[in-house]
């Protein structure tokens, strides 16, 4: 119970709070992602919140995945009883050809086993393949609970969904309330890189809500905006409307040039803070690929290079939390 009391405590004294840590997909470096065994790493760590991605399935239950495309992170593709279900789909404007959670119950996911999304990246990760089953939502806040941590749930393909009449935003809260989370103090943010969701939400919830940011593009549902005119000053001021904080893309705080090395900082933390927004940028992951030019060490993309420098440099910007696919490292990089 200390800790739950210390993490509450974090949540509501923003002037003097450490950054909080997010376990992104749990601790996704270490464990296949969205697995109950990443979450329980992730917290084992010292993560404050666990985030899961949330999709629907068939019969309208939130199950955690990504993307609703699954061939990459389950075992689907070797199930033959599924195998006239690969079809293709346009998913946000975009082709994208495979099995999707929406073609089944949860029944049949549950038969599914996880797979690590990035083997080439991490190898040891597949080691565990075929061990973890595919987490409901209710089963994340099950442990989270029975943890005393929080959860970031974010809600995928939001119009998408919507228009195969499996919206998530009445589940979701629905699930959350059963949990006894409705208020703006309950360790909960939900976050969306969508807009119309996240207003709907404003008039239903007290929960906190996030909106988040891609370097590039825009959200699926408003094809007139975009992520960068949105990361202005006018911009945020719109957002602080309808969201709590924003979860910006880490190229919008510090660009990289062509040669992958840093850039200076933008005004992107000032900004939103100017707006009365939290800012929790994605995502910190250790490997070389993912780091700027001057952190990596080696020249294997795999190996892993100074994330923890990196980390810290965005806590002293001044943001209010990260996530990481490593969240022991951004815990033990935290300011005392």
């Amino acid at each position: 119970m200390l800790r739950w009391l210390l993490m509450t405590l974090t949540i509501a004294s923003a002037a003097t709070a450490a950054p909080l840590v997010i376990g992104h997909r749990g601790a996704s470096g270490e464990r296949p992602e969205h697995t109950l065994a990443s979450y329980e790493r992730a917290i084992e760590e010292g993560a404050d919140f666990i985030e899961p991605d949330l999709v629907m399935t068939k019969d309208g239950v939130l199950v955690v995945r990504h993307e609703n495309e699954i061939s990459g992170t389950t075992d689907v593709a070797s199930h033959p009883e599924f195998a006239s279900r690969r079809t293709t789909k346009t998913i946000d404007g975009q082709s994208v050809t495979g099995w999707f959670t929406e073609d089944f119950t949860l029944a049949e996911i549950k038969t599914l086993r996880a797979r690590e999304r990035l083997p080439q990246l991490r190898p040891e990760n597949a080691k565990f393949d075929g061990q973890f089953a595919i987490p409901t939502f209710d089963e994340v806040i099950t442990l989270a609970k029975a943890k005393h941590v929080g959860v970031y749930p974010e809600i995928k393909h939001g119009h998408y969904f919507a228009g195969l009449n499996l919206c998530q935003e009445a589940p979701l809260l629905a699930a959350l309330t059963k949990a006894g989370w409705t208020k703006k103090s309950d360790p909960v943010f939900i976050q969306s890189f969508e807009v119309g969701n996240l207003m709907r939400l404003r008039t239903k919830t007290k929960l906190r809500l996030i909106q988040l940011m891609d370097a590039e593009g825009g959200p699926a549902d408003k094809p007139d905006m975009r992520y960068r005119t949105m990361a202005t000053p006018e911009g945020l001021k719109g957002i602080a409307a309808y969201a709590d904080g924003i979860g910006p893309a880490k190229a919008l705080i510090v660009p990289r040039d062509g040669a992958g090395k840093s850039m200076a900082p933008t005004t992107l933390v000032a900004d939103a803070h100017a707006a009365g927004l939290k800012v929790h940028p994605w995502t910190f992951r250790a490997e070389n690929i993912f780091l700027p030019a001057e952190l990596r060490m080696g020249d294997s993309p795999a190996a892993h290079g100074d994330v923890a420098a990196e980390i810290r440099q965005f806590y002293a910007l001044g943001v209010d939390g990260v996530f990481s696919d490593f969240p022991g490292i951004a815990v033990t990089s935290r300011p005392k």
